[in-house]
């Protein structure tokens, strides 16, 4: 291009220089010299000469500052275009070819501008194959005489990676108005693509995040919402289009609805939780977090809502269930306040039981003192019932659970329960065919429901009607989910139902509590209920009641399915004392049980060593020629527990039969409250009958 412009210069100049010589020639007059011209031939001759080589030189002058002017502007015109960081070029029409390419082409495409000299269309090759068709399209407008202003497309760099490349251009048009040439400039905007992707990602992420949010999203300009996420209308029921353009206290319910706009004035920015207001009416719990934003050149506020009906639940939940552990910790504290005096009362209460047996021996049955002895010992077995009923609550009563069928027990209850309600209560059993076996101790079935069915008749007035029915129940998991505390499994349903007045929701809330009740005082010791709790508990049960003020109540009692089926033979009531002539190794830490349970033994006909100490016990049992039969020891003792004794002994004398005896209930036999096999147990206080049966029993059996 500018060996183009030199030479038309050049010729310009030429045609110049040539009219000046012959203006000069014809102008210039210098008088001095006319003299010679008129007196010699040859002075014109010279002066035309001379004046024409003045011109000439002048003509020189003006050429050479032209030519050196025009040089300056092509290196300054030629230092930018070779600086630029664009590539400028110039193609020729409608040959196609390169007249200039500026050496920034090394550094956008890596290529040499004698490359695209030599190779005319090599913008063909280069570019990406995503931009084929367009770049195609784009060549066909231009020749057809159209040309894109300016348009951006990708190319290949080094065969390796990708730039993209923003082209424009300008159409040069001769006299005719035909396109001659295009010239253009070749921009790398790589760079800048780069960061308008990365817009264009943090945007889509920023809307799928906004879609995607769990929460509702809202921008507001004075209260009207101009734009929101999916997640408001998945919350509130209206649409996206619905919400666009309404006003956004329309998602407030009414009781809320002044102090959502007390915050918006105020500008607050702090989460708080309002009554959200749903499409179809509905009211739900909500929580708001509003800040001032700026937006599309405006200041305006984004709001966003949270349903938390689901985290209000879980709250509420939370409460019941620290409810559930103060209740657990109150039952705790009295399950060990039970535990701590159980001994000591029992003891008590075997000395009290023991004495009014022997005084009795010693009385004439027809006095009237003998009777008042008879009323005594009542009130001590009235004790002693009291305090296993603590132990049951407790969960730590002493048991020896047993493998049976529940509809044989509650059989065997029927007569007894009938007494206890009276005849103006209706009593229905209604068994279930094949029932489960479960594994329990058969008195704590009792228990439960004397317990259940004195409660029951304390709630009906005049007449009424208890039924007790039996199932078979099969509790799955999503039962389980919705009922706490309960777990999946196949249980044994003891339900038992009366039409009495039914109990509030605050009776019910305490009804397991120890020591509450709602009878008068003296009718009841606040122990009924929660002996039934503690007993299924006990037996890795659950209890739900349903009840309402004056429509009766339900207790609903599950107990684990045993899988295997015992048949026992009937118990055969044994009513007369059974002595023998044995000998017993007797030891108690109380030297006042010891005396007392000695003379028992000894006035049933059996031989007694007694001993204070387990020390002093394996000093008779190693140095007594005396062959023992059994040893009676108490369980907790401040040196040795029984266990540990019955052990040591058992190496003096290996075929003894040992009889625990305690009315400490967190005992070293009881594993959790349950008797270990092969271990025989007898719950102090007792009785000379108790103790007599319990004796026979374990001696007979080991003679057959």
């Amino acid at each position: 291009m500018f060996l183009k412009i030199e030479s038309q210069v050049k010729k310009e100049n030429a045609v110049v220089g040539v009219a000046f010589i012959l203006w000069g020639a014809h102008k210039i007059d210098y008088p001095f010299l006319r003299p010679v011209v008129w007196f010699a031939p040859w002075g014109y001759l010279l002066g035309a000469v001379l004046e024409f080589v003045i011109a000439l030189g002048m003509l020189m002058a003006y050429f050479q500052k032209t030519r050196d002017k025009l040089k300056r502007n092509e290196e300054k015109y030629r230092r930018l275009t070779d600086n630029a960081t664009d590539m400028i070029y110039r193609m020729s029409l409608p040959d196609g070819e390169y007249e200039y390419v500026s050496p920034a082409s090394k550094k956008i495409f890596g290529l040499a501008p004698e490359i695209w000299y030599s190779n005319p269309i090599l913008i063909q090759d280069i570019i990406h194959p995503d931009f084929h068709g367009y770049f195609k399209e784009k060549w066909a407008r231009l020749l057809k005489g159209k040309i894109d202003a300016s348009y951006e497309y990708k190319v290949l760099y080094r065969g390796e990676g990708t730039k993209w490349i923003h082209q424009r251009n300008v159409g040069i048009r001769n006299e005719k108005e035909e396109l001659i040439a295009i010239e253009g400039i070749m921009t790398d905007v790589t760079e800048r693509k780069a960061v308008e992707e990365s817009l264009r990602e943090s945007e889509a992420r920023f809307k799928a995040l906004h879609n995607a949010s769990f929460g509702g999203i809202t921008i507001h300009d004075k209260g009207i919402i101009i734009d929101c996420n999916q997640g408001l209308s998945d919350m509130t029921g209206y649409s996206i289009d619905e919400l666009i353009g309404m006003d956004g206290l329309q998602l407030i319910a009414e009781p809320s609805r002044s102090m959502v706009m007390d915050k918006i004035l105020s500008g607050y920015e702090k989460p708080y939780e309002a009554v959200g207001l749903r499409k179809n009416g509905e009211q739900f719990p909500m929580r708001l977090e509003a800040r001032n934003i700026p937006y599309k050149g405006q200041e305006l506020r984004t709001v966003e809502f949270r349903d938390i009906t689901e985290q209000k639940k879980a709250e509420q939940d939370k409460e019941e269930l620290q409810r559930q552990l103060i209740q657990a910790q109150k039952m705790e504290s009295v399950g060990r306040l039970a535990g701590g005096v159980a001994h000591d009362f029992n003891n008590m209460l075997s000395i009290i039981l023991g004495n009014i047996e022997l005084v009795q021996d010693d009385i004439d049955p027809d006095s009237s003192l003998f009777s008042n002895i008879c009323e005594v010992k009542k009130a001590a077995l009235r004790s002693a019932d009291l305090t296993r009923q603590l132990l049951a609550f407790a969960r730590r009563q002493t048991v020896s659970p047993k493998i049976l069928n529940p509809n044989h027990a509650i059989d065997g209850m029927l007569k007894m329960l009938k007494r206890l309600i009276g005849e103006d209560i209706d009593l229905l059993w209604c068994p279930k065919k094949h029932l489960w076996s479960v594994k329990i101790d058969p008195s704590q079935i009792d228990q439960i429901l004397a317990n259940l069915c004195v409660n029951a008749r304390d709630a009906i007035k005049d007449v009424g009607k208890i039924i007790i029915e039996t199932d078979n129940i099969l509790l799955d998991r999503d039962y389980c989910r919705q009922h706490k505390g309960f777990r999946p499994g196949e249980f044994v349903l003891i339900n038992v139902s009366d039409n009495g007045c039914g109990m509030d929701k605050e009776t019910l809330n305490k009804l397991f509590e120890p020591f509450f009740t709602t009878k008068r005082i003296g009718e009841g010791t606040g122990l009924g209920l929660a002996t039934v709790y503690g007993i299924i508990k006990q037996n890795n049960g659950f209890i739900n009641v349903y009840s309402e003020p004056g429509q009766g109540t339900t207790f609903k009692l599950y107990i684990p399915r045993h899988e295997k089926l015992q048949f026992e033979e009937p118990a055969v009531a044994k009513e007369k004392l059974q002595k023998g002539v044995e000998t017993i190794l007797l030891v108690e830490d109380e030297k006042v049980i010891l005396q007392m349970v000695k003379k028992m033994l000894e006035r049933l006909g059996y031989t007694v060593l007694a001993a204070n100490t387990p020390e002093q016990a394996m000093q008779i049992a190693n140095s007594s020629n005396i062959n023992i039969d059994l040893l009676i020891t108490d369980v907790v003792m401040p040196s040795m527990n029984g266990r540990e004794l019955t052990q040591k002994i058992l190496k003096a004398v290996p075929n003894i039969k040992c009889l625990y005896m305690s009315g400490y209930t967190r005992n070293v036999i009881a594993h959790r409250g349950i008797l270990g096999e092969g271990m025989n147990f007898i719950n102090k206080p007792f009785s000379r009958m108790d103790i007599s049966l319990k004796i026979r029993e374990i001696l007979d059996e080991k003679k057959s």
